[in-house]
């Protein structure tokens, strides 16, 4: 899918700047084409208004004080009595060879009857001009001009072309740089429905067998161990499937937190009071020190969940016999909670991993209980509230640091 996706982005890039260069390259070529036909008519002009029958025009310098340099003669035409008569006046077209050719020209000129044409099989542009007594045609050479115009397009053809080869490469390196965060998330995707259908499968699997054994030995008097297994592995279930669609609705663009003036240090206190026997059963005493009236904007109910889930994982993963913090202090305009537990080092590499989900940073955290979505969850909260959270490590110790705006 993402081979297709990048396939679809280099060919878009593709026509889309082909079909400018294309315009592009169109306007300026006309343009030019424009402009020397402009040249060729002006030394047509100016070599009409020539009065003398013979001789050579002194044309001098053109409008724009140059020289004229393009190629031309005059020819004065008598009609007598049906039979023309031609005299070349004057130029400097060096290409005219023998009076056949000439009455050629003439002759293609006459048969096209307008004051102004082109000779195409000669490279001719001509203008014609009655004075009664003889008709004036003044040529002028179009080699130069198609000779100008040929070359400015095999340059836009060069040009078109490197530009296009040059596009392609950096068409690629844009499609995978773009593409680098959906091939995250699809491969993110896979391995959360992987995980969610593992961890799915096994309370499921429990429920299955103890509720056949029910079947099977309505009389037996162990239901009631049966039935406690049902409810533990249909709790499990059910709190996997909630932390899915948490997860879910924070995924949606709608915001679902409902926004309040929230004490963060009496709802600090208040999680703390409540993991306390917690940690205390697990051979981790909890220690919190929590400076009054810090006081946010935010969900209570999101931000409670989020302190939980800090409390909780730092239980989970905390060195026996250590002792967790709960620390909360006032900064210049934001509120600082700090969870930290003793422990093993997380390396650098796999810190900002662990707020992805079913991420386990080592396999003695599979070992605990959860599905490895209680730090994503608190991510999504953390964001939902413009704040920050993130994950530090030492030889020490293990700490998430958690900040979020002050109530204005």
């Amino acid at each position: 899918m993402i081979r297709k996706l990048q396939i679809k982005f280099v060919a878009m890039c593709m026509v889309l700047v082909t079909a400018v260069l294309a315009v592009v390259f169109v306007a300026v070529f006309f343009s030019a084409k424009q402009n020397t036909e402009v040249i060729s008519h002006q030394v047509l002009e100016r070599v009409m208004q020539e009065d003398t029958l013979s001789g050579r025009p002194d044309l001098g310098p053109n409008r724009d004080g140059e020289d004229v340099l393009l190629p031309y003669f005059t020819v004065n035409l008598w009609d007598s009595n049906g039979v023309y008569r031609a005299f070349v006046t004057g130029g400097t077209y060096a290409n005219l060879q023998d009076t056949a050719e000439l009455e050629a020209i003439l002759s293609d000129c006459l048969r096209q009857n307008q004051p102004e044409g082109t000779i195409r099989s000669y490279g001719l542009r001509y203008m014609r001009q009655d004075y009664g007594l003889y008709q004036r045609i003044a040529f002028v050479d179009m080699s130069m001009e198609q000779a100008t115009l040929q070359e400015l397009m095999g340059s836009y053809l060069q040009i078109g072309l490197a530009a296009l080869v040059l596009l392609l490469g950096v068409s690629i390196l844009l499609a995978r740089w773009a593409t680098r965060p959906v091939a995250k998330a699809w491969q993110q995707q896979r391995q959360f429905l992987s995980d969610a259908s593992h961890e799915l499968k096994t309370p499921l699997t429990v429920i299955l067998s103890n509720a056949e054994l029910l079947e099977a030995a309505p009389l037996d008097p162990r239901p009631a161990r049966w039935a406690d297994n049902i409810r533990s592995e249909a709790k499990q279930m059910k709190s996997l499937v909630e932390e899915m669609l948490t997860l879910a609705r924070a995924d949606n663009a709608a915001p679902t937190a409902v926004m309040a003036e929230v004490s963060l240090s009496d709802l600090a206190t208040d999680c703390a009071l409540a993991f306390e026997p917690v940690a205390f059963e697990a051979g981790k005493p909890l220690e919190s020190d929590i400076a009054p009236d810090v006081t946010v904007t935010g969900d209570g109910d999101k931000l409670r969940q989020l302190v939980g889930v800090l409390l909780d994982n730092a239980i989970k993963y905390g060195r026996a016999g250590g002792t967790i913090t709960l620390t909360l202090r006032r900064t210049d305009r934001q509120a600082r909670l700090t969870v930290s537990n003793p422990g093993d080092p997380i390396p650098p590499e796999q810190l900002g991993r662990l707020f992805e989900r079913f991420y386990r940073a080592d396999a003695s955290r599979g070992e605990q209980s959860g599905f490895g979505l209680g730090l994503p969850i608190a991510a999504a909260i953390t964001s939902e509230h413009k704040g920050t959270l993130k994950a530090e490590s030492d030889q020490v110790s293990t700490r998430f640091l958690f900040t979020m705006p002050l109530k204005k």
